[in-house]
């Protein structure tokens, strides 16, 4: 398999990049592909995936060459993931390029499914056709970090993010938090939701603020990717006891179908009942030895195998400091994305980003790795990778959160 790096291979996979993106937020459980087929020096095809059961970029791309009047034979495709070669909802597109007569393909990004890493290159080697891998490695492979962990472990990417003061407040002693964060902030904190399969809070958060907890277009004008985006974002709240009201908007609206309670067994009967009938319920157990006192936390892990197995890769956790917590220092977070504002709170009852018990000690602390700073009007926003090295988070890089989408 060839490893060269050419000029113009890079530049062609980075067009490939950009049809990629065009994807974004709406080929889960899929992940985000972009092709670009060449002949002459010249683009005569593109093509991206657009959701899940469609064709899939490469099929695209020859597709787009054709209605140019374009023949794809002797073409060169520059792909950013590793062709399928299986059957699934649709069939391998490896098979698709041995017949369309290609003669090179040029790849980004290994397939992470460990059951079918390596076997398309081995197919399209064993039709003749030259293989390229590896340019663009690590931006290929960022752009699906949450599918790529999900693939592999079958839990979703956990992203904990929170918008908070310098002092790492999320609201007043009284529940005040509208707004901490400045618009930019809070635009970008809407894309994360439209790239996510599913949002999570807390009860105490629906108790406290009532949110919608659906995607919101910036600046008050619809685009087409965000008004689609509310018919899939999924909404699951933590509510142990059930405590949740058949008021509140997550229970009432029009998206009620897309909410989760997620209850325990000591949850009254008449409320489980009484959300049962306007929303999804999830008895879900309780974490630790003392499963006995009604006071005890949901298990999460637990949850995050349910949720993987139902196709959720990509879950946004928006809780307050005690979900925050749970989350973080309970290691199921991969990454964290922190919204600073340049303000300052203070405070001993204000409610903190991260709450919990804490870490016993310096050294359990939790180190954030590959960190990266972005302003955003004026507030700046970290993202980090936040698991331990061996603990499965991803090491994609944080392209999939601060690059342009």
């Amino acid at each position: 398999m060839s490893r060269s790096i050419p000029n113009r291979d890079e530049s062609f996979l980075r067009k490939a990049l950009l049809q990629a993106q065009k994807g974004f937020g709406a080929t889960s459980p899929n992940p985000l592909v972009g092709a670009v087929l060449v002949k002459g020096g010249k683009i005569i095809g593109c093509g991206w995936h657009r959701r899940a059961g469609l064709p899939h970029a490469e099929i695209e791309a020859l597709h787009n060459a054709r209605q140019r009047g374009w023949s794809a034979k002797g073409a060169t495709l520059y792909v950013t993931l590793e062709p399928c070669c299986t059957h699934g909802r649709t069939p391998p597109c490896t098979m698709a390029i041995v017949t369309a007569g290609l003669r090179r393909v040029v790849i980004g990004a290994v397939d992470p499914n460990p059951q079918h890493g390596g076997r398309g290159f081995k197919i399209l080697q064993n039709a003749g056709i030259e293989v390229v891998a590896g340019i663009l490695g690590d931006e290929c492979a960022a752009l699906n970090e949450a599918f790529n962990h999900w693939i592999v472990r079958r839990t979703p990417f956990v992203t904990v993010k929170a918008a908070m003061t310098l002092d790492g407040k999320i609201a007043t002693a009284g529940g005040e938090s509208k707004w901490i964060t400045g618009e930019k902030a809070r635009a970008y904190g809407m894309k994360l939701r439209q790239g996510s399969d599913a949002i999570l809070v807390g009860v105490n958060t629906v108790l406290a603020d009532d949110p919608s907890l659906s995607v919101r277009p910036s600046g008050g004008k619809p685009s087409s990717a965000c008004a689609a985006e509310p018919a899939r974002l999924r909404r699951i709240v933590l509510d142990s006891l059930a405590r949740t009201p058949v008021t509140a908007r997550v229970v009432s609206d029009g998206l009620a179908r897309l909410t989760t309670i997620v209850v325990s067994r000591f949850a009254p009967a008449n409320r489980v009942a009484a959300l049962a009938d306007k929303v999804n319920l999830i008895v879900a157990p309780l974490a630790g030895s003392n499963r006995k006192n009604h006071n005890s936390k949901l298990d999460l892990a637990w949850l995050l195998e349910k949720l993987g197995a139902e196709n959720v890769t990509s879950l946004l956790v928006e809780g307050g400091g005690e979900v925050n917590a749970s989350f973080l220092l309970g290691g199921h977070a991969q990454r964290v994305a922190f919204f600073y504002a340049p303000k300052i709170l203070g405070g001993r009852s204000a409610r903190k980003a991260v709450a919990g018990d804490g870490a016993e000690s310096l050294g359990r602390a939790i180190q954030l790795r590959e960190v990266a700073w972005r302003k955003l009007g004026g507030d700046l926003l970290l993202t980090a990778l936040a698991g331990r090295p061996d603990s499965g988070a991803a090491r994609f890089g944080p392209g999939a959160l601060t690059g342009k989408m």
